[in-house]
């Protein structure tokens, strides 16, 4: 049975803040990766960050897991297997077949997936005509800002069809960790045990393919510094702040979010790496903000009942302070 957990104004609005965090701080993952990927290749990269994730997540938080219920080891274990190793594992290897233009486009779908699985297997959202019509201004913004500067669309369909296996994976586990939440255990306790069933996974294919890292060149500088922060702070805290957003403010408003990575890469592409914006990515821009704050606005309505209901309060305190 779930546990019925009342979210207070304040923790709907640190959930928020947890979740732009998140996105801000991926959107950046990228210039890490790349000088990373100089000696490393994707799958040695994802097994030491989450590695040192899992280390950290335990230091933080060393007690031992209490499941309440029989199957909760199993949704766990699902959560860390998709969203932590599978999803990353298919989009890495996705960048093999397909170009980076392509993924970026399709893993922007992410919210729209979410909103499906939520919907189908939850029931805890409708399918609003408002998210829609933020999905096609945000994918059409989107596709501005990767094309932008591309003679032509270049179609692979291996990678692409890994890309969109990515995205389901990641659908599955922003549902699996709602469910989760529901239970009431403890987000920096749950992460934790996502990371260990999620690290797992990564040695098994590690070992498989032959790919173990060399420890001597890890720790080398610069490379130990960006393992350190994509371990640390890109993978452990992330994933504990994402999922405080998924237990605040739900599944689907935190997807949203997604939206924004594309936007944030340019800004800091142009601040650090002195990039240009060309118009076409300023319209993608425009585009991919309006989808957002088309998804995530919301009317309220109050019923005529309500209202009377509040004119009778207001009444009976102006009489009371007489």
């Amino acid at each position: 049975m779930d546990t019925i957990t009342v979210i207070l104004p304040r923790t709907r609005v640190m959930g928020h803040l947890a979740i732009l965090t998140v996105v801000l701080i991926w959107a950046t993952t990228y210039i890490s990766t790349k000088i990373l990927l100089d000696a490393f290749t994707p799958m040695q990269i994802l097994l030491v960050r989450t590695i040192l994730g899992c280390l950290f997540l335990f230091l933080c938080n060393p007690s031992k897991m209490v499941y309440k219920h029989k199957g909760d080891r199993l949704i766990l274990a699902g959560s860390g297997l998709c969203g932590i190793f599978l999803y990353y594992y298919l989009e890495n290897t996705a960048l093999v077949y397909t170009s980076a233009s392509n993924v970026g486009v399709i893993v922007a779908t992410a919210p729209f997936f979410t909103l499906l699985a939520v919907h189908f297997i939850l029931k805890e959202e409708q399918l609003k005509a408002q998210y829609f019509v933020g999905f096609v201004l945000s994918m059409l913004g989107i596709s501005l800002i990767s094309y932008s500067g591309q003679a032509e669309l270049a179609l692979n369909p291996l990678g692409d069809l890994l890309a969109v296996l990515g995205i389901v994976v990641w659908a599955f586990y922003t549902t699996l960790t709602r469910i989760v939440s529901r239970r009431g255990y403890p987000t920096l306790l749950a992460t934790r045990t996502m990371f260990f069933y999620a690290l797992l996974g990564m040695v098994i294919a590690n070992l498989l393919h032959g790919d173990l890292p060399s420890l001597p060149l890890i720790v080398q500088a610069p490379y130990i510094y960006h393992f350190l922060f994509l371990g640390l702070i890109a993978s452990a805290l992330c994933f504990v702040f994402w999922n405080f957003g998924l237990k605040s403010i739900g599944a689907v408003k935190s997807s949203f979010y997604l939206y924004l990575s594309p936007v944030i890469t340019i800004v800091f592409s142009v601040i650090f790496l002195g990039e240009v914006i060309t118009p076409t990515s300023a319209i993608g821009t425009a585009l991919t903000l309006s989808g957002l704050l088309v998804s995530e606005y919301k009317r309220e309505r109050r019923k005529p009942e309500m209202l009377k209901q509040a004119r009778q309060e207001r009444k009976k305190e102006k009489y009371n302070g007489k």
